[in-house]
């Protein structure tokens, strides 16, 4: 793993105000964003998010972006809940980031479409 430090779109329980966004110290947050219209999201257990990407039917997701340097994102991977993965996420903008995905064939097993909400701490308060 490189030692320089990489961008990391979060949507979840990474967030300001969540529950594992201590595993971000360190990190600088760089900007409040949204996924391009490309994602669907599920709650998983209403634990945490999983978000996948789509080729039709997609939604923008809400979420932070952040600086994160290595041994943070180490921190960040070995706190995330099991089947969590780092992968390629396109922002709003067209930019691609490292994001945090979920396989979709366990989130559509395992889990409830909450995509219409766009927002992992909407869906959460509307519960």
């Amino acid at each position: 793993m490189s030692d320089e430090a990489i961008e990391l779109f979060v949507n979840g329980t990474l967030m300001r105000g969540l529950a594992l966004n201590g595993n971000l110290d360190g990190a600088d947050l760089l900007e409040e964003t949204r996924t391009a219209a490309r994602y669907r999201v599920y709650s998983i257990g209403d634990v945490h998010p999983g978000m996948f990407e789509v080729d039709e039917g997609g939604v923008e997701i809400a979420g932070e972006l952040y600086r994160v340097p290595a041994e943070v994102l180490r921190r960040v991977e070995e706190g995330e809940p099991p089947n969590l993965y780092r992968g390629p996420v396109m922002l709003v903008d067209g930019r691609v980031v490292d994001g945090i995905l979920y396989p979709r064939a366990l989130a559509e097993a395992n889990g409830r479409d909450i995509s219409s909400y766009g927002d992992w701490r909407k869906y959460m308060e509307s519960e």
